[in-house]
């Protein structure tokens, strides 16, 4: 992981979460405080109010795409660090990594960033100045919807000494034969994204194009407002696509459950389609917060499967 993120240290954990709580837990204290993205995943913003809240750090939401309300943010002397998830999950908005890092560094902040829906294939946050560099590899990276992994890639010798010592001393760590099976997975990572690359590419504009869909999010569509950003710093777009659908939460529910050869599943990155809604799966912990996702919004990891059976499926659910 290391060497595909153009980084010194990598660290395997049992989970996205528990690299993500080794980290907390190295570099947080009590009156730490972090700027989060106000549509991060459920799990990493669960883990910030429910869990280290208790002990003093606080976290305050941003709308990354918006580097006003991210300075508004920071507290100088006070922010520990920004946390960028870049697509974020699940609404695919794109954040500036290397004009956030520089507006982090100048308030003595760290940047983190999730790039477990880039992968190190298509984006490599090191490479833009941020510190640390997190990710499910449950997702993309073991990319059989088989195994539960996380990791942690950084630079800095004495962080990448801190983390080792919380890891040994928290226990976050992945069985070998989980390890194994991510390796089997990033053999084969370059050829995977391309073919969820394109597959979400045209699965995009089939939805954009459609009647009964209010709004599609993928950066790869010209209309993205974070399309052009996305062009500099990934090599292609990712195999992500959200999108509203006419007619409400009802109506969404129904697309999900109408789908045959789309799997209803809350994982993402498999080599398998996946439909979920996030409203009620994965970002269930976020209702009633700021983080709080729209009832009418679907999320869909796009597979490797022929693209046309796709959207064939997809117009059926529709219907």
């Amino acid at each position: 992981m290391a060497a595909l993120e153009g980084g010194k240290h990598g660290l395997a954990f049992a989970s996205g979460l528990a690299a993500e709580d080794t980290l907390l837990r190295t570099i947080a204290s009590p009156g730490s405080h972090f700027v989060v993205p106000d549509d991060a995943y459920g799990g990493t913003y669960r883990l910030f109010v429910r869990v280290h809240k208790r002990w003093g750090v606080a976290a305050d939401p941003a709308h990354l795409t918006n580097l006003d309300s991210v300075a508004a943010a920071i507290i100088p002397g006070e922010t520990k660090a920004v946390w960028i998830e870049t697509p974020t999950n699940p609404l695919l908005n794109i954040a500036d990594i290397a004009a956030i890092v520089d507006m982090a560094h100048a308030a003595d902040a760290l940047v983190i960033v999730d790039n477990t829906f880039a992968t190190p294939y298509l984006q490599q946050p090191l490479e833009l100045g941020a510190d640390v560099v997190v990710h499910s590899t449950t997702k993309y990276c073991g990319g059989h919807s088989d195994i539960i992994g996380g990791a942690l890639v950084v630079n800095d010798d004495d962080l990448a000494e801190q983390l080792r010592f919380h890891q040994n001393a928290i226990g976050g760590v992945p069985s070998p034969f989980d390890c194994w099976l991510v390796l089997r997975g990033l053999r084969t990572l370059a050829v995977r994204m391309e073919r969820h690359c394109d597959n979400a590419e045209q699965v995009a504009a089939f939805l954009d194009d459609h009647a009964r869909i209010a709004a599609v999010y993928f950066p790869g569509l010209d209309a993205h407002p974070g399309h052009d950003l996305a062009k500099r710093q990934m090599r292609r777009y990712g195999g992500m696509v959200s999108f509203r659908v006419v007619g409400g939460e009802k109506a969404a529910l129904r697309v999900c459950e109408g789908t045959s050869m789309i799997t209803l599943g809350e994982s993402l990155g498999g080599v398998e389609s996946l439909i979920e809604h996030p409203h009620t799966m994965t970002h269930a912990s976020v209702a009633g917060t700021q983080l709080e996702v729209p009832g009418d919004l679907i999320r869909l990891s796009v597979g490797i499967e022929d693209v046309e059976d796709l959207i064939v499926d997809l117009d059926k659910a529709l219907a």
